[in-house]
């Protein structure tokens, strides 16, 4: 049974900082697409990063919402099977339920970062809060 647990949210003041872990277990790809969504309250939810790896190319190739470029970071640790976050320069707007997302890839990386929604990836975590004020 795969599980995704995400933790590291909480509270954080502008311009702070936060690392969002996503701790996996119960699967092995070698083409891979992970994701990190966030919910704002009110609003829909919606992709902040993705990172495909593969035996091609296995330190993954990252992907940024134009809302956080430059300042989130998303990486994976292959040993612990961990997805993270980095998140700097926080603001306000960054408040939001984070969620990470995680399912088997094509040999491609387009489609896992531009094409892949929610509802698609195959494992789902069951989200962290990020508050920043």
């Amino acid at each position: 049974h795969v599980q995704l647990v995400e933790s590291g949210g909480g509270l954080a003041h502008p311009g702070g900082s936060l690392r969002l872990s996503c701790a996996a277990s119960g699967y092995t790809h070698d083409n891979i697409c992970m994701a990190w969504f966030r919910q704002p309250p009110g609003q829909e939810r919606g992709r902040v990063a993705s990172l495909y790896r593969s035996l091609i190319s296995p330190l993954g190739i990252p992907y940024y919402a134009n809302s956080v470029q430059g300042r989130f970071t998303i990486s994976h640790n292959n040993a612990k099977n961990t997805l993270y976050l980095q998140m700097n320069s926080l603001k306000a707007e960054d408040t939001a339920l984070y969620y990470c997302a995680a399912g088997p890839a094509g040999p491609f990386y387009l489609p896992c970062v531009l094409e892949r929604t929610w509802n698609s990836f195959q494992y789902r975590g069951q989200g962290t809060q990020v508050t920043v004020s």
